[in-house]
């Protein structure tokens, strides 16, 4: 089943305010937490699968902007994206299961590894390259081990955990959905180790990580999805790519998107282009689109109705 996850925005809030020629007598009765809530209700009012909340230096708290969209519906997915730095995986683990048992197992996790060594540092977090990797996969190996059994006991080069392990209540619901990226021998290794869902970016090719991750983990089904922007043309629209631009586009990254690559057309030519996707293997879409709210209920309204009937058609020719 194809699911589509909207990439909420990154970055800091931008400043509001009616400028020198009016006063806003109503405060801040109407700030970015209102702008969040009605971002995460139009997500799931669209029919989406989920939301995403990045990590990202100047923006908001990833859990807490995970655990509002998931308070603030009854059947959308949120996935908290961090760095195992973090937290210990026990306390991760176990903020989870809280999460869980509150929203009926709808939490998932993406776990980023590496990143700009600057931008890590400056978060109190020096750990990179292979080392970053070994971590991770200690990180999601404790954290799995807590969650799954007890006495757990685990001693790594990183983490050690000694007899520990959950009991009632926090034990027996579903472990969050784990998403992880990358290219390189060892981000593979770690996703075919550990991954639910692995996410490709547009210019990498589908069959050859499946193969790379069928190879590392026979038998072990790992998802594929990609990570990417897109713009969907409408009638009077006034912002966005340039006119001429149609198709796949590498320049989202001037419209202030942390994805500079996807595609920009109507809703029509965008299914189609999904739809080549998934018939390549790829069943989840992470998506970032601006503004969000608009954008989450023109996704709703437009592609998700168009890639379904493209599935359709695909089930009929089947038959």
């Amino acid at each position: 089943m194809t699911e589509v996850i909207l990439r909420l925005p990154s970055g800091p809030a931008p400043e509001r305010g009616l400028g020198p020629a009016a006063t806003d007598m109503r405060g801040g009765l109407y700030g970015p937490l209102e702008e969040a809530f009605q971002t995460w209700r139009a997500a799931e009012i669209a029919g989406l699968a989920g939301v995403l909340a990045p990590d990202d230096p100047d923006g908001e708290e990833p859990w807490t902007v995970a655990a509002g969209a998931l308070r603030s519906g009854r059947h959308l997915r949120a996935v908290a994206e961090f760095a195992p730095s973090f937290a210990t995986p026990v306390y991760a683990a176990k903020m989870s299961a809280t999460l869980q048992r509150f929203t009926g197992g709808r939490l998932g996790w993406k776990v980023t590894v590496g990143g700009d060594p600057a931008e890590r540092a400056a978060q109190g977090d020096t750990v990179t390259g292979a080392d970053a990797l070994r971590r991770a996969d200690e990180f999601l190996t404790a954290a799995r081990g807590v969650w799954q059994e007890r006495p757990f006991t685990f001693e790594g080069d990183f983490y050690r955990v000694l007899e520990g392990g959950f009991g009632h209540p926090l034990s027996g619901g579903p472990f969050p959905t784990v998403y992880l990226s990358g290219r390189t021998p060892g981000e593979l290794d770690l996703s075919a180790a550990h991954a639910d869902v692995h996410l490709l970016r547009l210019g990498d090719d589908p069959e050859a990580v499946r193969a790379e991750l069928d190879r590392r983990a026979p038998g072990r089904a790992v998802r594929l999805g990609v990570e990417l922007s897109v713009s969907v043309r409408h009638v009077g629209q006034d912002d966005g790519p340039p006119e001429e631009v149609s198709g796949r586009w590498g320049g989202f990254a001037s419209l202030g998107h942390t994805v500079p690559e996807g595609f920009v057309g109507t809703p029509a030519e965008l299914a189609a282009e999904f739809d080549a996707l998934r018939r390549r293997g790829v069943t989840v879409f992470v998506v970032e689109a601006r503004p969000a709210l608009a954008e989450a209920y023109r996704l709703g309204e437009h592609l998700l109705p168009a890639l379904a009937d493209l599935e359709r058609e695909e089930t009929a020719d089947a038959r």
